[in-house]
């Protein structure tokens, strides 16, 4: 029959949180930048999003009172290759940021995540 003082953790065995502990502030203070990161991204996006709808309706605006004339096809020919490039560096670069200091990098992205989510 097993006695409750034997069924308690050796206090020699290292456990789980034991070894978290060194990791502990670097877990943190990455979670909490994630977090402010997601809140700023959030809050900026919002006003280039404006800016951009504002900038969108201008020129309409100035199309239709045939002021200028938009080529459309002209514009999706020089944007697209350079959106395109833009997206693959961007990935390769934030798999590498990624990978680099993965703790810290698991506790940011699941603060930005985290901070994505919360409704202002």
């Amino acid at each position: 029959m097993t006695t409750p003082s034997s069924m308690t953790a050796d206090p020699q065995t290292p456990g789980f949180l034991d070894a978290l502990r060194p990791l502990l502030p670097e877990l943190s203070v990455g979670a909490l930048l994630g977090f402010a990161t997601a809140l700023a991204v959030k809050a900026v996006g919002r006003i280039v999003l404006i800016v951009v709808g504002l900038l969108f309706i201008a020129l309409q605006l100035l199309s239709y009172f045939d002021v200028i004339t938009i080529n459309w096809l002209h514009l999706q020919a020089v944007a697209e290759p350079a959106l395109r490039q833009g997206s693959e560096q961007g990935a390769a670069w934030f798999q590498r940021v990624l990978l680099a200091n993965l703790p810290f990098a698991g506790a940011f992205t699941t603060g930005f995540l985290l901070g994505l989510r919360l409704r202002l």
